[in-house]
């Protein structure tokens, strides 16, 4: 006769003690995987990440598929990179293993025995599995940190002190290496667990380095411009932002309408935002794509304001302009010296 398993309720206050026997793993580390049970353990301590300038929790704002817990990758000096615990949580699905989350609560009255609470149950969001952002860290140096966005799966509990403070304003970071190395851990995923899903993505991010590149020969840096929004827990990330003539560039994994529309999305979202950028040249808003969009796509983004720079037959990319049907400036036409933007 076998023992069922014992299992913890969301909102039980327990000790490592108490956890490890259940659920697998050991020590102290902020990410246990437990191989013999399947399972990786997620550890969260506001009071330690508030030190790197970083804070785990759920964001305010749910999605059109739900609630989304964000946690910050383990590694506490230099970049954060997909290895060890980051790679146990990003390729937890494809082990057969499921997260389990907790929060640090206190102390057990009397001693320096730390109590965590059981949040419930959780998976990596599929459309966007991590971002990466700057952060400090324990020797105060600028660093990049992976944030993964966790979805619960079955019964959690959401308590208001563990959700993130909304912006009292806008903040903009430019990081010169986020983008590309998002780019280079996507496509080491693609590799190891390759969707459908990914044939899109892979598009998307091969157009956007093959324009960075270019760029860059050209003379004219790229950064990724990460926007926290005011009044808003949630962020937003460009990767490709020339700082050079203040354009904000998003790319597309084909120049069909579903992309083109998602694209626009995203631009009139952050536009509001992005307009508050200090700069001495206005704003422009792009979209990258692989190939010229058709007419009706074309007008939908000049009505919008929104330029397109396309890749061109030969392979280099080309900025759309249509010639004027009367003597005011084209549409699709990026007048340095109007403001596109506004």
């Amino acid at each position: 006769m076998t023992t069922p398993t014992p299992t913890f309720q969301p909102g039980a206050i327990l000790t490592r003690a108490q956890i490890h026997p259940v659920l697998g793993g050991s020590g102290y580390a902020g990410i246990c995987p437990a191989v013999e049970k399947k399972n990786v353990l997620l550890f969260s301590d506001s009071n330690i990440g508030e030190r790197y300038g970083y804070r785990d929790g759920w964001l305010a704002e749910d999605d059109e598929i739900g609630p989304i817990f964000t946690y910050t990758g383990a590694g506490k000096r230099n970049d954060q990179t997909i290895s060890g615990g980051n790679a146990a949580i990003l390729d937890h699905a494809s082990k057969g293993r499921t997260l389990h989350l907790f929060i640090a609560v206190g102390k057990v009255p009397g001693s320096d025995t730390r109590t965590h609470r059981y949040i419930g149950k959780f998976k990596v969001d599929e459309r966007n599995p991590f971002e990466i952002r700057e952060a400090r860290d324990e020797l105060n140096h600028d660093r990049n940190v992976i944030v993964f966005r966790l979805r619960p799966i079955g019964p959690h509990i959401r308590e208001a002190s563990d959700t993130l403070q909304a912006a009292p304003r806008s903040r903009f970071r430019f990081n010169q290496t986020a983008g590309r190395l998002a780019r280079s851990y996507r496509r080491q995923r693609r590799h190891t667990q390759p969707t459908y899903a990914d044939q899109v993505e892979a598009a998307r991010d091969d157009l956007a380095e093959a324009f960075e590149e270019r760029e860059i020969a050209a003379g004219h840096p790229i950064v990724q411009l990460e926007l926290s929004m005011r009044n808003s827990t949630s962020q937003l990330s460009f990767d490709i932002y020339s700082r050079t003539n203040n354009t904000v560039y998003e790319p597309t994994a084909s120049a069909a309408s579903e992309s083109i529309t998602q694209a626009l999305a995203q631009l009139l979202n952050a536009r509001r935002y992005l307009r508050e950028l200090d700069h001495d040249q206005p704003l422009h808003l792009m979209v990258l794509t692989p190939s010229l969009p058709r007419q009706d796509l074309r007008e939908l983004l000049a009505e919008h304001g929104i330029g397109i720079v396309y890749r061109n037959e030969s392979g280099d990319f080309s900025e759309f302009t249509e010639p004027a049907a009367s003597n005011s400036a084209p549409r699709g036409f990026r007048c340095l010296d109007c403001p596109v933007a506004a």
